[in-house]
């Protein structure tokens, strides 16, 4: 390294030093610092340097805290405790791999300090985790973002698994791309399906082989039935408990009071709750019929659907279904 070097270089590696090795509990003395200067990058410096390099780091807006004990780093992009909550919604998201999964946690960790990553343990269990095995889930995002700011269409392989327990092609779609969903713990794509004209939520670790179709122009949002104003995310986040692309309807339910904050849970606070004795409450809201259908059967010890009779019908007829298979 020139005799130059050392000169130019010092700020941004002292700098680098307090983000890697530095926090409240551990301040660094200006001899730890020269010691991991030339340690670490071959940088030799006097100590009236890092004293004189601190205060320019403070002068250009760094929270440094010095201290008898040493300097250390204020102030982080993100704290440890916010940094552990994104690494366990990397750990527990279903649609990304174990590979992307470990190298996203990698990265989350490099963003505090040497001492955070031996409180990180997930980083080394993220294969005994349920994970896609979708290889292209950022590639398709990066695609879709991109098929959206062109305004243009998408095409792509739709997929299920078989009994092999592999994806296996099911379907070939030609869409216009309009929305990302994270929706319990998967990544939709919101996309107008244009053979059909419906608005279609597909599971984005099911596509491959996505393509964008730069010829053909994005179908405008507001043509589509339903969506003349856009989307509307409030309503959306709660009238679709599961990605069911049937239109909404009012909904009527009978409901045990003790599920009411489940209820809360699953479809937001704009629902209109109704007590009706000392135990049940009547439940009024707007979701897809065909999700309450599932939903309802997930309840069904606590909840009677009332209206509309075609859905309070069909959850009867499921119910009767079921008490055959169980006889």
């Amino acid at each position: 390294m020139s005799d130059l070097e050392p000169k130019k270089s010092a700020l941004i590696r002292i700098l680098q030093i307090f983000e890697k090795y530095s926090d409240f509990n551990h301040p660094l003395k200006q001899n730890d610092i020269i010691e991991i200067l030339e340690r670490d990058y071959g940088i030799i410096v006097e100590r009236k340097s890092i004293s004189r390099n601190i205060s320019l780091l403070k002068e250009l807006g760094y929270e440094i805290e010095s201290t008898r004990q040493g300097s250390f780093l204020v102030d982080r992009p993100f704290e440890d405790s916010e940094l552990r909550m994104l690494i366990d919604g990397v750990l527990s998201s279903k649609h990304i791999t174990a590979k992307h999964s470990k190298e996203l946690i990698e990265k989350l960790c490099n963003m505090s300090n040497v001492y955070f990553r031996s409180h990180v343990k997930n980083v080394y269990s993220v294969n005994d985790w349920n994970k896609t095995d979708n290889q292209a889930l950022f590639l398709n995002i990066e695609l879709i973002d991109e098929s959206i700011e062109r305004k243009c269409q998408i095409e792509f392989d739709y997929n299920k698994f078989g009994t092999d327990k592999k994806l296996h092609k099911s379907a070939f779609h030609k869409a216009s791309p309009y929305q990302l969903i994270l929706h319990n713990q998967r990544y939709y794509l919101m996309a107008l399906n244009e053979k059909w004209h419906n608005m279609g939520y597909y599971r984005l670790d099911r596509i491959s082989n996505m393509r964008l179709n730069e010829a053909v122009a994005l179908t405008d949002i507001r043509t589509v039935e339903g969506f003349e104003k856009g989307i509307d995310y409030k309503q959306f986040s709660s009238a679709l408990p599961y990605m069911f692309t049937d239109k909404y309807e009012k909904i009527e339910l009978k409901a045990q009071e003790r599920i009411v904050d489940q209820i809360v849970d699953w479809f937001g606070k704009d629902i209109k709750i109704t007590p009706l004795d000392e135990e049940y409450v009547k439940v009024e809201l707007v979701a897809s019929p065909n999700a309450m259908e599932f939903w309802a059967m997930q309840y069904m010890n606590f909840v009677e659907v009332v209206k509309p009779l075609e859905l309070r019908e069909r959850v009867k007829a499921n119910i009767e279904k079921a008490q055959e298979k169980y006889k």
